[in-house]
């Protein structure tokens, strides 16, 4: 499969029963959604899929399900979050012999690794596949920032990588990236409240996350921003800032995983130690959700423009 790394990839949610097994019917439902709007991949196994819940054979169940319906249309990229060197390096071999065409790949989790420790861990994993690798930067949640620097040791040394979720949360690094190393590396925003403004400022992609609920909203957003439709792109956006504030939360999977349920996408179920919204901030989240589906817009023929 050739393939770049642009367009909306959704991080994708992973959908339980009440007993707590993966629930593999509403997963592809999902799945079906996003490649009806026109993602241009699936990521698995992110902060959204509630990865470190998850057991290996949960996993290998999960990339099988999303291999099988995207039948070599768009890539199903895995995300690699681990503590130790060796089990992030197995994690990647392991998601390679599954079949899967691309890794996202987080720094050390747990501690905090210097600049050097943090590169030392991604060429041992780019060193142990062929699969194409995007580094997910995001100093706010995970505490290590992947600098400029550190990115050009990375490009001259690993042939692999070659993109970046961009999730600083600072807009002018999407310039900054583009202004030192050109298009060889890839930039996807990773935060969704910047969305619009990193598609306008040149980002190549975006690693959506309220896109597990609104898969063509976000979609016509990012087409519409890219053909140079401002005017249309941002009538949906301003729409849709209150539904993306939900991603920027610690309970970004309770949030989503109620606006999947408006939309027919998705279940509430998720897995401990997290439990579904309570209360007051139930009714809070909730009411951001009612009044989006009361003035959900009608979306332009956005796909012309992909």
């Amino acid at each position: 499969m050739e393939w770049t790394w642009q367009g909306v990839m959704p991080a994708l949610t992973t959908k339980f029963t009440d007993s707590d097994e993966l629930d593999t019917g509403l997963f592809v439902k999902n799945v079906r959604a996003q490649m009806a709007a026109g993602v241009s991949g699936l990521i698995l196994g992110g902060t959204l899929g509630e990865a470190s819940t998850l057991t290996e054979k949960e996993k290998d169940t999960l990339t099988l399900a999303a291999l099988k319906e995207a039948d070599g249309r768009i890539p199903v990229i895995v995300n690699i979050a681990e503590q130790r060197t060796s089990d992030a390096v197995q994690a990647a071999r392991r998601a390679a012999s599954n079949g899967a065409q691309g890794l996202m790949l987080l720094p050390p989790m747990r501690y905090k690794a210097t600049s050097r420790e943090t590169v030392a861990y991604f060429r041992a994993v780019a060193d142990s596949t062929d699969l194409p690798i995007l580094i997910y930067n995001n100093p706010v949640d995970y505490g290590i920032e992947v600098t400029p620097d550190m990115f050009e040791e990375l490009l001259s040394t690993c042939p692999t990588v070659g993109a970046v979720k961009e999730s600083t949360r600072e807009i002018s690094n999407v310039t900054r990236l583009r202004n030192r190393f050109g298009d060889r590396l890839r930039i996807l925003t990773g935060v969704d409240t910047l969305g619009l403004e990193s598609i306008l400022m040149g980002a190549d992609g975006w690693v959506a996350g309220l896109v597990c609920a609104y898969p063509a909203e976000t979609v016509a957003v990012y087409a519409l921003g890219k053909a140079g439709r401002i005017a249309e792109a941002r009538s949906i956006y301003q729409w849709f800032l209150p539904l993306l504030e939900l991603d920027i939360s610690p309970q970004l999977v309770q949030n989503i995983k109620l606006a999947e349920v408006a939309t027919g996408l998705g279940s509430e179920q998720v897995r401990p130690p997290r439990l579904p919204l309570e209360g007051a901030e139930r009714e809070r989240v909730m009411g951001i959700i009612r009044k989006a589906m009361a003035q959900r817009p009608e979306l332009p023929q956005y796909k012309q423009y992909l």
